[in-house]
């Protein structure tokens, strides 16, 4: 098999993975009961073969998420340095890292990454290490750092345009923030 073919074999585990990691999220509403476990685990083994098969930034990222929904957090920002190693202008694996530190308590180590989300050539939805990091000072108790990112992710969400959700909870932080001011 050629380098295209297995590039293409490839994607297409991935996306399996992926739908079975979405159906995971699907079917527990976000909590982890039996069905979605399974879904979950059936999704890491196929984000496993493709990269087998050929290694993808987006394959390790994505197994790195679905380890992270196990309580994996260790192996998930492990994922994510070699989704980096693959391709350094993917900007996923930036950004989960700072999430994965954030959710670790580790926010100063969280912004290195973030900060590097918000600049990596390839990202999409761009908003999100923006909010990442609006959340985090926010946390720290800086409000002023904190308005400034939800400001910029509120801009970058109605460009985007297809992220109506993110938009009014990126407002409703905002408007939070403001009162706190006041």
């Amino acid at each position: 098999m050629d380098a295209t073919t297995q590039k293409i074999r490839a994607v297409e585990l991935w996306r399996e993975g992926y739908h079975h990691h979405t159906r995971a999220f699907a079917l527990a509403g976000g909590q982890c009961d039996r069905e979605a476990v399974d879904e979950l685990k059936t999704a890491v083994s196929l984000y496993s073969q493709s990269i087998e098969t050929f290694p993808t930034a987006e394959a390790f990222t994505f197994r790195g998420w679905a380890y992270q929904s196990f309580g994996r957090t260790d192996d998930a920002i492990e994922e994510c340095k070699r989704a980096i190693e693959v391709d350094p202008e993917f900007g996923n694996p930036y950004n989960d890292i700072g999430a994965y530190l954030m959710a670790k308590g580790e926010l100063d180590e969280a912004i290195e990454w973030l900060e590097k989300a918000k600049t990596a050539p390839k990202y999409e939805p761009r908003h999100f290490p923006f909010m990442n990091l609006g959340r985090l000072y926010a946390q720290k108790g800086m409000v002023l750092q904190a308005i400034t990112e939800f400001e910029a992710a509120l801009r970058l969400a109605q460009c985007e345009g297809s992220d109506a959700i993110a938009s009014a909870s990126i407002s409703n932080q905002l408007r939070s923030l403001r009162s706190m001011l006041n």
